[in-house]
């Protein structure tokens, strides 16, 4: 199995973008990106917005050459409905029935109308499916963060071709909610790829508790089943990632990367920086 890294808050964007092959067939992940409106009251920097404009070129490349693409929800860091390579795809996407917010309702019913007369597409909550020796398995719906958010539901994939079993967590933030930390337990994957807790927001839309729940949750994950963990996203928004939350780092050590550190890359967080990158564009010190 041959696991890349597309596109992260690690790699100056917003996004979990993760292109998996095996011996059976191409999977890209949550094929999109895209930039925080606001951060520090300011708009994205020149910087971000090259980032993603060269992200989303790669991003439909990949796209392209690959036979499964799979929208684990309706947040356009994780699908893009204005992209054209859906066109003869199997698409697996979160189901627009159930378990869903009602704006993630309102996008998923567009981008059907919109792809289904030119795709595959299939609603994949909690179902599995075989391509060759290749187990691709989806989640039942999980909270998008803590019980209840009004953020919504997503869809975890695990991936196994009978040598490495991977789990891409979409957006269960840390993971904060017990049943998702079991249910990745259960997957018990060889490599987590896992979006870490939101801690801009601590104390305003995210709790002290969610972020100690997120914390204890991927650190029993770690003691339990020993995998390597892609932590980024949401997490490395925050400049203080590391201190913040230190315990999952402490405990898991160098089997804890963010997508550009497993790409032998440094973080490249603009996002978190942009109140310095706005500074030096107008000569500001």
């Amino acid at each position: 199995m041959n696991i890349i890294p597309i596109a992260s808050d690690s790699l100056g964007i917003r996004s979990m973008a993760t292109y998996v092959e095996t011996k059976d067939c191409k999977i890209f992940i949550d094929p999109s990106a895209a930039l925080g409106p606001t951060r520090y009251g300011l708009p994205p920097t020149p910087q971000e917005i090259q980032a993603l404009e060269q992200t989303k070129q790669k991003i439909a490349q990949i796209a392209e050459t690959s036979g499964v693409l799979i929208i684990s929800h309706y947040h356009y860091d994780h699908y893009d409905p204005s992209e054209l390579f859906y066109k003869e795809k199997k698409v697996f996407a979160k189901d627009i029935a159930e378990n869903i917010n009602k704006s993630q309702k309102q996008r998923g019913g567009d981008f059907k109308k919109t792809v289904e007369i030119i795709c595959d597409l299939e609603y994949c909550d909690d179902t599995k499916h075989q391509i060759g020796g290749t187990k691709i398995v989806f989640s039942p719906p999980f909270f998008h963060g803590p019980e209840n958010v009004r953020l919504g539901y997503v869809v975890m994939t695990t991936i196994d071709d009978g040598k490495k079993r991977i789990v891409h967590s979409s957006d269960v933030q840390g993971p904060v909610t017990k049943n998702a930390k079991e249910y990745i337990i259960s997957q018990e994957p060889d490599l987590l790829i896992m979006d870490g807790p939101p801690t801009i927001f601590l104390g305003w839309k995210f709790s002290k508790q969610s972020l100690q729940d997120a914390s204890d949750n991927l650190v029993e994950i770690i003691e339990t089943i020993g995998c390597n963990i892609i932590l980024d996203h949401h997490l490395l928004r925050d400049l203080k990632y590391l201190d913040i939350f230190s315990e999952p780092y402490k405990i898991g050590k160098e089997k804890v990367k963010t997508f550009a550190e497993y790409l032998g890359k440094e973080n490249n967080t603009l996002e978190a920086h942009r109140k310095e990158l706005w500074s030096k564009e107008h000569g500001l010190h």
